[in-house]
């Protein structure tokens, strides 16, 4: 199962606080961990949200906001892709994970899981196979 593990932004994170060296080697220490269990597929941290937009949908006609946006809390700062058997076992990684020491002094942090949809859940009968099939051998192609 494919598990995103999506870290929450603070007001501070994404003001453009760097995290300390301490959190930046713990961090990097706990991907390498992550790596070598043969787990992490794929991991990065997003720009502020500054740097964003977000496009807001009707049935009739789509909205572009600029960033930055008023609920920080509710922005996603960075991800990281797991392969694991089962929930329980991502919530385990989740809990190793040193992402407290990227926490300002006074505020909280939030790290969410969620399952991704298998490709055969979420498509015509038969065609998402393929097309996961098209992904992998060539990707950038749909």
């Amino acid at each position: 199962m494919k598990v995103m593990l999506m870290v929450k932004a603070t007001e501070k994170t994404e003001a453009g606080q760097k995290p300390t060296d301490e959190a930046l080697v713990a961090m990097h220490d706990f991907n390498e961990e992550l790596r070598r269990a043969g787990v992490l597929l794929d991991l990065a941290g997003l720009t502020p949200m500054s740097h964003g937009a977000r496009v807001r949908y009707t049935r009739s006609r789509c909205k572009v906001l600029d960033g930055p946006f008023a609920e920080a809390k509710e922005v996603i700062a960075g991800y990281s892709l797991l392969e694991v058997k089962t929930l329980a076992e991502a919530i385990e990684w989740a809990r190793r994970a040193p992402f407290g020491l990227l926490v300002p002094d006074g505020e909280e942090m939030e790290v969410e899981l969620r399952p991704l949809f298998d490709p055969e859940e979420f498509d015509v009968p038969g065609e998402a196979a393929e097309r996961a099939k098209r992904l992998g051998e060539n990707p950038g192609k749909v």
